[in-house]
Formats: C-alpha cells, structure tokens, sequence
C-alpha cells in the first residue's frame, strides 16, 4: 500500500517542477518576512528573483542550528504568532534550545508525511500503534500520534518510561505496532524477559524506531528479541519532526519526503556537493513549511543518498542509514571513530549485551579511548581467566575495525544506565 501514490511514485521530473516551484515561493516568504535571511542573501548579492529553479539551490547561505540560536526564540519565524499553533523545541546539549514553531497547515502538512512513513512500515487502519516517545517539546511523541490517527489506526499515547505498564498495555490492548528509540526497545525486550512474558503471545509485529542512530547489528539484535519488523524513521525538530524520511518494507534505505523537504549531500569540509554515490553531509530546505521554513539547513548527518526506484515502487529518493555526524564524530589520535561501529563489533558478540558506553579522556597529550561493556549473565563468570579472554577478544575485534586500541572494562549485566529516551553512548572529557 503507498498513502499518496501521485507523490510517492513521481517521475523525478515531475518531482524536480514541483520542488523549483515550492523553492522559489518559499525564498520568496523567507526574503521578504525575515530581515535575517534578507541580510544573509544580501551579503552574498543574492535576491529572492534570482532563484528560478532547483539548479539554483547552491547560491544560497547554508543555516546552522547556530543561526536558529542567535535568533533565539522566534527570530526565523515568518509568520506572525497569531498563525502559530504550537512550539517544540530541542532538548540540545549545551545553550538555548532550538525552537520552531507550526502553523495549522504545517501540522497537516506533518501528519501527512508522517502518515506516508507509517504505512511504508506496513501499519494500516486496523493496528493499534503504541508511542513509547516522548510527548512534549521533543517532537517524536506528537509527530507520530498526529500521523497516526490521520492513517485511522488506533493510537496508545503513553509516552516513554514506565517499562512495566508498556509491557502490560501491549498484552492487555493488543498492540501490534511499537513506536519508541532503538535502545528503548531493547529495554522493553530486557525487561520482558525479566517479566516472563512470553513474546509470542504479543500481537507486535513492527517496531519505528529512531531519534538516535543504530546500526545493523542492533536492528538484528531488535528483531530477534522481540520478533518484528524492525523499520527506521528519520527526523530532526528543525525540519518538521518524524516523517521526514523512513524505510519501507524492504529495508533498503529511508525515502525522503521530498516534495516537502529538498535534500541535498555536501562535503562538510568544503561545503561543495559530493559526487553522485558518496558519503556527504545531509543538508534540507523545507520547501513547503509556513511557521521556520529553513533554508540549507546542514543537520551534520552523514549520509548516502539513492535515487534508483524502490522495490516497493517509490521513486522518492532514499537516505542510507545515517553513517555518523560530522560534528558527533570523535577523533582519537588522528583517526576518525563513530559510536555505531563500536556498536556494530558489540552486537555482532554473542558473548555481549547491546548496552555499551564509551569514554573518551585526554592523558597529557594522549587522547585515550574505553568502552564499558555489558556481558551476559551467563558469561559474567567469577573466573577471571575466561573474564579477561573475553575482554582481549572485545579488545582486537574493537581494534581491527576502528584500527586504535581501545581499553575494554567488562561490567555486570544492568550497570549501564537505561532511558526511555536518547540513549547516552559518549562521555568525551577532553576539553577541546
């Protein structure tokens, strides 16, 4: 089933008039109702009359969540508050939040891609969806309830948390469809067991998971525990939320949204785009938005983009899993080290739970790397021979692909902080 096949099933010339004429009336919007934009267009002589199409996409400014913070609270905005009919806000990590603010047609505008994702995963009318995200100013709860309940299928907004009563509310209401962060899910599947409850008695049998990144391996480990379909959702609060992109059934990558979200792949170095088939930096303009619309905005996601048609029958464009962030990545002793490979060699350990944290500190002028690994109780042995084989073998599986030491400390199963929210994976305490 495809929710909005005229879109969906595009030829990309049809898609490429329908994103040159929503760019140029949204540089329009954004030229004339936000002095910012207007000054920034300026500097680099540009006005809104000198973009005709999407070929002229690369002469404008990029934006960076900094640019969302130096104009703190609603600065971007291009409408007055009188048309906002609500406010979300990123939880970031240092500073003031990132606000953004929707119109009432932005809101239908959320649901509806938020709808096309959900039935690429397979959901129909007659699931019963549970969102274990956060509801509130994070945008995940509400992105997927609205789109939820626009598709017709029954929604359980029980946010995240209180892993008992999900577990019970699946068995008692039947859900059929889990909603929440991978490392989430894993906790769900962890207490389950804890519980004695017997998988095959659930109705589940998909999982959207996203707001964080992982990797193969632990959509495996996912499906394994708690036998389902495991299907990947892409979003970020500066773009809309969800529903910017999302797998389909077969798995091979997210279709983007593109009639309302313009994407392009850049070399975060150069700021040039990559070539077709490269590794880049993900960057949007929302070209349909109302309340923020954005203009190159660069999310720091690397990426791979594949514009072949989908088996599904989609020919909207499709977004690999996100490799890494440019600006997450970590940098140790002159290598480049993403989470999600520590993650993979983990999860691909049977020896191993899929809960990991690494830390990273600055000996002298040495950077070191360790990472506290859970193992198995039936492998947490008070032998320490086999405890210590162990440790060496997660240390040169470690090494061979992240090609530097790493110092390995193995913990007891539950030692790892567990949240229903983004799951905690870096604790850099270099001051760089």
């Amino acid at each position: 089933m495809i929710w909005n096949e005229k879109i969906e099933c595009a030829s990309r010339e049809e898609m490429r008039i329908i994103q040159s004429e929503r760019l140029c009336e949204t540089v329009k919007r954004i030229y004339h109702n936000v002095p910012y934009y207007r000054k920034k267009m300026q500097e680099v002589g540009l006005t809104a009359n000198d973009i005709h199409d999407i070929d002229d996409l690369h002469k404008l400014p990029f934006t960076t969540k900094i640019d969302l913070r130096d104009n703190y609270p609603f600065g971007l905005f291009t409408v007055p508050m009188s048309e906002i009919v609500r406010l979300h806000a990123s939880s970031g990590t240092t500073g003031k939040p990132t606000v953004v603010g929707y119109t009432r047609k932005d809101i239908q505008m959320w649901a509806e891609v938020v709808t096309r994702s959900l039935v690429m995963a397979g959901v129909h009318r007659n699931d019963i969806v549970q969102i274990a995200y956060g509801y509130g100013l994070f945008t995940g709860g509400l992105g997927l309830h609205y789109g939820t309940e626009n598709l017709g299928a029954s929604v359980i907004p029980i946010s995240g948390g209180n892993t008992h009563k999900q577990i019970q509310l699946m068995e008692d209401f039947g859900s059929s469809v889990l909603c929440c962060t991978p490392s989430y899910a894993l906790n769900i599947a962890e207490v389950m067991k804890e519980m004695k409850v017997d998988i095959n008695n659930l109705k589940l049998r998909v999982g959207i998971f996203g707001a964080e990144p992982w990797s193969e391996a632990m959509r495996k480990e996912i499906e394994t525990k708690l036998k389902i379909k495991a299907i990947d959702i892409y979003g970020l609060s500066e773009i809309v939320g969800p529903g910017v992109s999302c797998e389909c059934e077969y798995q091979c990558g997210m279709h983007i949204n593109e009639d309302h979200f313009l994407p392009e792949l850049i070399d975060p170095e150069t700021l040039q785009p990559v070539a077709p088939g490269e590794i880049g930096e993900l960057v949007f303009t929302t070209i349909t938005k109302e309340g923020i619309p954005l203009i190159r905005y660069r999310t720091r996601d690397l990426t791979r983009l594949v514009y072949d048609k989908c088996a599904c029958g989609r020919t909207l464009v499709r977004m690999e899993k996100c490799k890494g962030r440019s600006d997450d990545m970590l940098i140790i002793r002159g290598v480049n080290v993403f989470p999600s490979q520590v993650e993979t060699v983990l999860l691909n350990m049977s020896e191993v739970e899929p809960h990991y944290l690494i830390i990273v500190d600055r000996e002298g002028t040495l950077d070191m790397m360790s990472v506290m690994v859970e193992v198995q109780e039936q492998f947490f042995s008070d032998e320490i021979k086999k405890l210590q084989e162990l440790r060496q073998k997660i240390m040169r599986n470690l090494e061979s692909v992240l090609g530097i030491s790493v110092n390995v400390k193995l913990v007891e199963p539950k030692t790892i902080e567990r949240t229903a929210g983004k799951a905690i994976r870096v604790i850099d305490n270099r001051k760089i």
